[in-house]
């Protein structure tokens, strides 16, 4: 059964008339993560901003999103927001960017669930804190208390990764989670999304360019090039099957980046 389903989705810059993505198709199985790999440029972010409807005013989108089986398309801007956080949740790349700078973290986490569940002022502060303990940041209080740039990036994406444990979505998008990551931050990470899928048994799209990171997480992969995608598949078939002379560039060049990331993870 799929949970997502995307008919011929085509983005294009109003302004210049330039096609970003070009009739793209995929599904998103119930309880599955889809990689979406590519490098810088091929339309991975700007197709997960397409199925959480977040373009700015210039960018047209167009085709249909199914989202159990209702078109995203479709909806009125407030429509959407209510499916924003508790049906589809997204990471965003850049930890700092998805918070208000001006606004205590705990206050932002406070407001989307309220928007979301009746609960409590005591239960939502409750809820917080085990969550965010459950991520491994320390001194819950603390963190709450603190504007998005008294943290660090690390701690700002595990942030993310807590506020969809409160949420529970049925879809999690992760758009380059770890990119702006230290090391030892994405092996963080990356454990923290491993184990959301295991505890919520949630759909995940997984969005990287580090192809040892997707080979651990993801169960099917599609390889963006250009706005277009140029192969698709279970995540084991396409890397040992290439097809695409593109997909073949990628397995090559990431070899040594996917090795190492092999090695911290402890699979060598």
């Amino acid at each position: 059964m799929n949970i997502l389903e995307v008919e011929n989705l085509q983005v294009m810059d109003k302004n210049t008339g330039k096609i970003i993505i070009h009739n793209s198709s995929f599904h998103l199985k119930k309880g599955a993560c889809l990689a979406i790999v590519g490098e810088s440029g091929s339309g991975k972010s700007v197709t997960c901003r397409s199925i959480m409807r977040l373009h700015k005013p210039w960018i047209q989108q167009s085709g249909n999103i199914y989202f159990k089986g209702e078109n995203l398309n479709q909806l009125s801007e407030k429509e959407m927001r209510k499916k924003r956080g508790k049906n589809l949740c997204m990471i965003m790349q850049n930890g700092m960017s998805a918070f208000d700078p001006s606004c205590v973290i705990g206050v932002q986490l406070n407001e989307i669930l309220v928007e979301h569940f009746r609960w409590s002022k005591y239960e939502i502060e409750e809820r917080i804190k085990k969550a965010l303990e459950s991520v491994m940041l320390k001194n819950p209080l603390e963190v709450m208390n603190k504007f998005p740039h008294q943290l660090s990036g690390g701690m700002l994406q595990r942030i993310m990764i807590a506020l969809a444990l409160l949420l529970e979505p049925d879809v999690m998008i992760a758009d380059e989670p770890t990119t702006a990551l230290d090391t030892v931050s994405q092996y963080e990470v990356v454990e923290q999304l491993i184990h959301i899928r295991e505890r919520m048994e949630c759909s995940m799209i997984f969005v990287s360019h580090d192809l040892g990171v997707v080979k651990k997480i993801a169960d099917d992969v599609l390889v963006m090039k250009d706005g277009r995608i140029v192969e698709r598949g279970d995540i084991q078939r396409v890397f040992s099957e290439v097809t695409h002379e593109y997909t073949r560039y990628l397995v090559s060049t990431r070899h040594a980046v996917s090795s190492h990331f092999k090695k911290i993870m402890g699979r060598v």
